[in-house]
Formats: structure tokens, C-alpha cells, sequence
């Protein structure tokens, strides 16, 4: 299996924990932060982001979306997520729109390294990761900045 096919079956089971019927950009971008690859450690090491941080910015960004429709957490006793009982293999639109877009930064299809998938991703202008990352004070293209860095010093 190719190490972007690891980061899309890694990304099935983050959907899989959230009890999501699709893989959306936020499980790849989980799938990216608990990733063992050094250099994309590095880049989100730069953005003060690991796997942790980004759950903790996806959960404030849920309650800031349920606060917006006038519905405050502190109110009700939410249950967690129930763990779904198997991974979706359905890609959401915003998965498929990353994925896309980390092709297209990469050139050619053989190419395509974690950071192009990260890129993708942090090119989004509207969703659930942008909000989550402004809520919590990242500058997503600074971090893909750093991305396309990481990837220039690659090709050296």
C-alpha cells in the first residue's frame, strides 16, 4: 500500500471513531497529524498542531457551529461520538476536494507526497477544518507555507 493510501485508510478509521458516514477533510488532516512522517511533523509542529490539538479545535469548532444555530453545549449533556461499527468508505465532498487539490499541487500523480495532501487540504477557503484552524488561531497559509517549503527543500 502507498503511503497516501496508509493516510486515506488512517483517515477511515478517525471518520470511523467521529461515527461519521464519510471521510471528510478533517479525518485526513487527523490522519496527517498522527502520521509518522518526520517532515510533516515538523510542518505542523509549525503551526503549534498535532493530533490532539487539531481534535481539541475540531471540538471547539463544533460547539462554535452549534452556537451560531443558538445551541449551547453547556446546556445539554452531550454523549461523545459512538464509534461507528464499520469504516465508511465513502469519500465526503471536502475529502475529495483536498485530495484534488493535493494532486494538482503536485504536478503528477507519482509525485504525490503526505505534504501535497496537506496542502490540499489547507487550500480549503470554506468548511470545518478552516473554522476549526482560525478558532484555534492557526494560520493555515502560513502552515501551507511551510508545506510547500518542506517540499521545495524535498526536491533539492
Amino acid at each position: 500500500m502507498t503511503t497516501f493510501g496508509k493516510y486515506i485508510e488512517q483517515a477511515r478509521e478517525e471518520a470511523r471513531d467521529d461515527g461519521s458516514a464519510a471521510v471528510e477533510a478533517q479525518h485526513l488532516l487527523l490522519a496527517i497529524a498522527a502520521g509518522p512522517d518526520g517532515a510533516i511533523r515538523q510542518i505542523m509542529a509549525a503551526g503549534r498542531l498535532d493530533h490532539q490539538a487539531l481534535r481539541d479545535a475540531l471540538d471547539r469548532e463544533f460547539e462554535h457551529s452549534l452556537a451560531a444555530a443558538g445551541i449551547s453545549t453547556a446546556a445539554f449533556d452531550l454523549p461523545q461520538p459512538s464509534r461507528a461499527p464499520t469504516r465508511p468508505t465513502r469519500l465526503g465532498a471536502s475529502a475529495r476536494l483536498a485530495i484534488e487539490r493535493g494532486f494538482t499541487s503536485a504536478g503528477r500523480k507519482k509525485d504525490v507526497q503526505p505534504a501535497h495532501l496537506l496542502i490540499g487540504i489547507l487550500r480549503a477557503e470554506a468548511g470545518t477544518v478552516p473554522r476549526a484552524l482560525a478558532l484555534a488561531g492557526i494560520d493555515q497559509a502560513e502552515l501551507a507555507e511551510h508545506a510547500r517549503r518542506a517540499l521545495a527543500g524535498a526536491d533539492e
